[in-house]
């Protein structure tokens, strides 16, 4: 069901504060920058050995990364796995008796689908279903 990590969400106060260290001191460069209004964030993706780091910025106080950010502050988000079908994975998920954030998949950045698994089945993570 799973191919690949596909991206580790970290959540930012600002893209441009952030870019400083990514880009300036890591040497990654910006594949894609993208507002994504369903999800209330910008996200900015950086390619690191065919992983990305997916720099999620809050666009609005009430969207979820920015209550994680309040919470937690930033920091590492979720973890995001590429799955060839994300309706077969979250039916798998749902037979297994996984509890799931999501059990309809939600629009992502680039047109992908995602759909996030609740931390409590996955021993503290938040695992995010991402279909391209």
């Amino acid at each position: 069901m799973i191919k690949k990590i596909d991206h580790i969400g970290i959540a930012v106060n600002s893209l441009e504060e952030s870019l400083k260290f990514y880009e300036g001191a890591l040497g990654l460069k910006v594949e894609n920058i993208e507002e994504v209004s369903e999800q209330k964030v910008k996200v900015c993706f950086l390619n690191i050995g065919g992983v990305h780091f997916e720099l999620l910025e809050p666009t609005s106080p009430d969207s979820t990364v920015a209550k994680s950010i309040e919470k937690r502050g930033e920091g590492i988000h979720h973890i995001a796995v590429l799955v060839e079908n994300i309706d077969e994975a979250i039916k798998t998920m749902k037979e297994k008796e996984i509890k799931l954030i999501d059990e309809i998949p939600r629009k992502g950045a680039g047109g992908s689908k995602m759909a996030f698994v609740h931390p409590k089945s996955t021993h503290g993570i938040l695992l995010e279903l991402y279909e391209k």
